[in-house]
């Protein structure tokens, strides 16, 4: 899934939070597994992070996704700017979403400029 609630919460252990929605795939898989993985998209992935937005049915192998597999955890996206696997530690209800928060246990970072969503379309920073 491409989430828009995604951030660091501690240094010191390592740790993550993702807000997902209880009806997504993703919801069941990461309670299941108690595992998740976040892929910090660089700019020109931006067709990967659509892909993602779609509902799982609706995902018909259009759009290339090289995965990563890793040693714990999900695999993540190869290529990207960032990415981690988390062990889940928590989970909080929170109305139709639950806030997962994981400890980082595998992190990975590539060169590259990072894929911004603001005001419902891709953008970039301009540095003056």
């Amino acid at each position: 899934m491409t989430a828009n609630g995604v951030m660091s919460v501690s240094l010191e252990p390592p740790l993550a939070l993702v807000c997902v929605d209880k009806s997504r795939n993703t919801h069941r898989l990461i309670t299941a597994s108690g595992w998740f993985g976040i892929s910090v998209m660089r700019r020109d992935q931006s067709d990967i992070a659509m892909y993602y937005v779609r509902d799982a049915a609706d995902r018909t192998g259009d759009v290339e996704v090289p995965l990563e597999e890793r040693k714990q955890g999900p695999p993540v996206i190869a290529g990207a700017l960032a990415a981690m696997s988390c062990r889940v530690v928590a989970a909080h209800d929170a109305g139709d979403h639950t806030i997962f928060v994981g400890e980082a246990v595998e992190l990975s970072t590539h060169e590259g400029e990072p894929l911004l969503y603001y005001t419902g379309k891709f953008g970039k920073i301009q540095l003056d």
